[in-house]
């Protein structure tokens, strides 16, 4: 969210100061009006420092990925925030909370509705937006629908899958955040935001597989209690375990509007789940296209795990090779690549795969290309077509063989001194189950094919 909020008010011009446990994470990531400092909330002395000359802060902040007690490490936080904000003459305070209603809470809602009652009583005036799931991609309960939904063909599902919410895209919350900045505020407020349709984590979940065409067997069944659920997520999808372990619980209870103050107050007009969900996905599609591995990895050049980074649905496995040649020599040889001329590397391989394809029913190898020496978007390159050419920069070739997904290979050139470093990513976004039995039973196949193609391509440099 801070992300997307952080876009946003550059967009509109805003002077921002952003404040990180781990500024370096975000060089080269901000624009020219934003100031990384660094600071912690479990350390009231690094925040007053940031705070200095600021009109407006957004709280963002939670603890739930915490290994300690999360409940007590956020008021902590909060009060430690509140008595910098004081000191430092702040004048409004934003914050994103839980929608909830009522006493009998779980831990995480009482801990947000406790973090929004220190704002709120801090004596600087304070919004506070309480929200049901929200829809986008890096959102927490979207990746939960999308990994169960990817990953199980056949699930039984707990019955707070029926249990009401009102879910409302991102885009939409940060409208409501950046509005808040000018909205008359002469005391603390609460808004309950939403968007216009009630909706279970069951129609979440339909709705998902509808618009990634995957035909899932849900059995609701009682007996999966909401501690029961969070460990069956950790089985299933351990990259959210500790943090969907204490959400989960929260799922027992309706989270949905019943004071809609906000839409008179604020001129959003939410968007219905089916384009939040469309948006979500596309918005997805645009990052990955615009997103340089080679800005994006560790600067060592290597991957960070066996089979590949995960990025919203996507798998992605990137190499790297520093050449002695300049860039324009290393396009040249990137640019030579299939056809006629191979892949550089188990070029048997390569006519094996598009055997294989032309029996499924795809391609195979047989288009070729257009020109031996030169690309342009659209050319094809046997079973790839190219989507991205950048002189001297970038080349992206998209598969249009039969696969259980989408796939890419990218290659990006950037000048290191006297050398030139070669990146070489290959893409993937798999449907469902067999994509990704797809991707992992290939992928010591593909690892080998790749790194060796990477090789002998730097040697071709002449």
């Amino acid at each position: 969210m801070g992300g997307r909020l952080l876009k946003a008010l550059e967009s509109k011009g805003y002077a921002v100061r952003c404040l990180a446990r781990r500024p370096e994470f975000l060089k080269g990531k901000v624009g020219d009006t934003t100031e990384v400092v660094p600071g912690d909330f479990l350390d009231e002395a690094s925040l007053e420092k940031a705070m200095e000359g600021i009109d407006a802060t957004f709280y963002l902040v939670h603890s739930m990925g915490s290994k300690g007690v999360f409940d007590e490490e956020e008021t902590r936080s909060a009060l430690n925030f509140v008595k910098a904000a004081q000191k430092s003459g702040i004048r409004r305070i934003i914050y994103l909370g839980g929608l909830s209603h009522g006493d009998d809470l779980s831990p995480h809602l009482k801990s947000r509705q406790s973090v929004g009652k220190i704002l709120r009583e801090s004596g600087i005036p304070a919004i506070e937006f309480q929200a049901s799931i929200i829809i986008g991609s890096g959102s927490l309960s979207f990746e939960m629908i999308r990994s169960l939904m990817e990953r199980l063909p056949v699930m039984t599902t707990p019955k707070w899958v029926g249990v009401l919410a009102q879910p409302i895209g991102i885009e939409d919350v940060v409208q409501y955040l950046i509005q808040a900045i000018e909205i008359s505020l002469p005391a603390s407020r609460i808004f309950e935001i939403g968007g216009p349709q009630r909706m279970s984590y069951l129609d979440l979940m339909k709705e998902y597989g509808r618009q990634k065409g995957l035909k899932r067997l849900i059995i609701p069944v009682p007996v999966l209690t909401p501690r029961l659920s969070s460990l069956w997520l950790g089985l299933v999808t351990p990259l959210y375990a500790r943090v969907g372990r204490k959400l989960i619980e929260s799922m027992r209870h309706e989270t949905v509007v019943k004071d809609d103050s906000a839409l008179k107050e604020f001129s959003v007009k939410p968007m219905m789940v089916k384009e939040a969900i469309e948006r979500a996905l596309k918005n997805e599609d645009r990052r990955i296209a615009a997103t340089r591995w080679s800005d994006s990895l560790s600067s060592s050049y290597k991957s960070k795990s066996w089979g590949g980074v995960q990025l919203g649905s996507r798998i992605i496995e990137t190499h790297s090779i520093s050449i002695d040649a300049t860039p324009e020599k290393v396009f040249q040889a990137v640019t030579r690549i299939g056809g006629r001329n191979g892949w550089y590397f188990a070029y048997s391989l390569w006519k094996l795969r598009g055997y294989l394809d032309l029996l499924a029913g795809g391609i195979g190898m047989r288009r070729g290309r257009r020109d031996a020496d030169s690309l342009e978007v659209g050319d094809t390159l046997d079973w790839w077509r190219v989507e991205a050419i950048e002189p001297n920069s970038l080349l992206r070739l998209a598969a249009e063989m039969k696969l259980p997904g989408r796939a890419w290979l990218q290659f990006e050139i950037k000048k290191d001194g006297d050398k030139t470093v070669l990146f070489q990513s290959a893409i993937f976004d798999p449907l469902g189950l067999w994509g990704l039995v797809y991707w992992y039973g290939f992928y010591p196949v593909h690892r080998v094919i790749f790194k060796g193609m990477l090789k002998n391509l730097s040697k071709s440099v002449i």
